[in-house]
């Protein structure tokens, strides 16, 4: 608008000078003629990406409404097409109530509200943090309940893909001898079930389906420290943890010390015990800790796990040690990688506390989280580090943590599983 001025200006003197610019005051698609038809035709297309925004969203929320839900259907809410479009976060509503008297009950009306208000985050990335935070704190009101439907529906989703009362770990029923075994990743490499290998695997499953009441699986998220929840872990009927991690006095008030199943990642007898090549009493002398619970490791992952983790086994027989060192089915994980990237997770692996997670869903009746976040910090806002112990971080890109988290959260809303973040009475 001023330009003109500008130029009126500059010719004005420079006629006061004694010099007449013959172009003065024309524009023939020059500079700013230019600049103008620019700054339309980006106002264009700006509006032309608002109008296909808006269809894409609707099209993609109209999407997730219509899902069926068959034998690996979606039960965690989460809808992630490649071109997810994202819209404005409807922030939660604040609610005050009056808790004086206890919990809310899990089906009270107030309580339904809140439970919608996280359902209705369909995708990880529709709302900021702080937001899923506060809609996650708001529910917190309300005593979690088991939905009976819910949970068998999605039992059943998994016993059709999974079955893991019968796959979850190789055994002689399942992998009888002469079998060519395929690896989980290393799909072209095969490995003969030769008799030697056949005598480490047990006869069958040493589990049933539903066969535990009440099932805690223990992550090792800073989210349980200071929870003081190890008195409620251990009086679980069954208990699972993941990767080895420290049960001593220091930490047993938060995490317990009860263990039944405990896995072992490959990469940590190759890390810290040099790959049991040479002295095996220091790894022998942390798995004390652990009483007479089982190990698991994924020896069919890659070729590489194997010797590691037959040496796992052989070093628990010579030690004469009565728990039992099982390993995973490669089909089995393989059959939970896919179940899991129809709920959204897609990883390059999922986690240890997954897998478990997974298994615990079949073999137990009610199954409780501690442990499990993927956040620097808590629901109240506070940084915490990311282990319990340590604040190592994970290698990038490998997991999808968050993803995780967040079927979690959908699926303690709809009441298959409690995911405990707070603390404990």
């Amino acid at each position: 608008i001023d330009l003109p001025l500008r130029t009126s200006e500059v010719a004005m003197a420079r006629g006061r000078m004694s010099y007449s610019d013959p172009t003065a005051g024309r524009d023939l698609l020059g500079s700013r003629s230019l600049c103008f038809i620019f700054i339309c035709a980006f106002a264009l297309v700006t509006l032309v990406q608002q109008i296909l925004y808006g269809k894409n969203y609707i099209k993609s929320g109209q999407q997730f409404s219509h899902l069926r839900v068959d034998e690996t259907g979606n039960w965690s809410g989460i809808n992630l097409p490649d071109d997810t479009a994202l819209r404005p976060a409807r922030y939660g509503k604040k609610r005050f109530l009056d808790t004086s008297d206890g919990p809310l009950q899990f089906n009270s009306t107030s309580c339904q509200e809140l439970r919608k208000d996280v359902l209705d985050v369909k995708v990880l990335t529709m709302v900021k943090t702080s937001e899923l935070f506060e809609r996650w704190r708001n529910l917190q009101v309300c005593k979690w309940e088991q939905n009976k439907e819910e949970t068998s529906a999605f039992k059943m989703s998994l016993s059709r893909c999974c079955n893991a009362p019968s796959f979850l770990f190789t055994t002689k029923r399942n992998t009888p001898s002469g079998t060519k075994l395929r690896y989980e990743v290393d799909t072209s490499g095969i490995l003969h079930i030769s008799p030697e290998i056949f005598k480490m695997f047990p006869d069958d499953m040493p589990f049933s389906r539903s066969q535990f009441k009440r099932c805690a699986v223990i992550g090792n998220g800073g989210i349980i420290r200071n929870s003081r929840c190890g008195r409620e872990i251990d009086a679980s009927d069954f208990v699972f943890r993941c990767n080895i991690p420290p049960i001593s006095d220091k930490y047993s008030i938060d995490v317990g010390s009860k263990t039944d199943i405990v896995t072992i990642n490959p990469s940590i007898i190759t890390e810290r015990f040099q790959k049991l090549e040479k002295w095996r009493k220091p790894f022998y002398d942390v798995l004390q800790a652990y009483e007479n619970s089982s190990v698991v490791l994924p020896a069919f992952y890659n070729t590489r796990n194997t010797d590691v983790s037959f040496r796992v086994k052989y070093m628990l027989d010579d030690f004469t040690s009565p728990r039992g060192a099982y390993f995973f089915h490669p089909q089995y994980l393989l059959n939970v990688q896919r179940f899991w990237a129809v709920q959204g997770v897609r990883a390059k692996r999922l986690s240890s506390g997954l897998m478990l997670v997974t298994a615990a869903m079949e073999l137990c009746q009610e199954v409780h989280l501690y442990g499990f976040w993927a956040f620097p910090m808590n629901p109240s806002g506070v940084f915490i580090t990311h282990h319990y112990y340590d604040n190592v971080k994970p290698r990038p890109g490998f997991h999808a943590m968050p993803h995780e988290i967040f079927s979690f959260l959908h699926m303690h809303t709809r009441g298959i599983l409690h995911l405990h973040t707070g603390t404990c009475s």
